[in-house]
């Protein structure tokens, strides 16, 4: 199980976001929920897999029939789920079948995402239609360490 939650703002868009996914040993999401507030609104998401079948909010989904994968915007770690359980062997791609949950926008909706690792730690993330790119560096256990421009992982100590 993953708990996080994010502070911050945007362009005058203020937002705090707390989430929970439980993932199985193969890193494959069985269920979420994600609560936020974008400038005093707040809305939450309850996704829950039955079979290959998602159920948003008490709602069954099928446009997200036999998808593995969640990205909730502004955290790099739902990078992770795919990156670990993908498992690629380097200089290998594979396009992936996405629940993208945009938080500054509140919209839950399917898209295509590409992984390419190109070396030991590196991987090129792309969005399908390709309109967007970032090489990102994961750390030993798959977690997301530099995401150029976006996210950095600092240690405390």
């Amino acid at each position: 199980m993953v708990t996080s939650k994010i502070i911050g703002s945007f362009e005058n868009t203020a937002y705090f976001v707390s989430y929970q996914i439980t993932i199985d040993k193969n890193w494959l999401v069985q269920n979420f929920t994600v609560e936020y507030e974008v400038n005093g609104k707040k809305s939450n998401l309850k996704g829950l897999k039955n079979g290959n079948s998602w159920n948003i909010n008490d709602t069954d989904r099928p446009e997200f029939s036999d998808f593995k994968y969640i990205d909730i915007s502004l955290t790099p770690f739902t990078n992770t789920l795919p990156i670990n359980n993908l498992n690629l062997p380097e200089g290998q791609s594979s396009e992936i079948n996405v629940i993208y949950i945009n938080i500054l926008e509140d919209k839950i909706i399917p898209v295509k995402q590409q992984y390419t690792k190109i070396g030991k730690s590196g991987y090129i993330y792309e969005n399908i239609p390709k309109n967007f790119k970032a090489q990102i560096s994961v750390d030993d256990s798959g977690l997301v360490e530099n995401y150029p421009g976006l996210f950095e992982k600092v240690y405390y100590k």
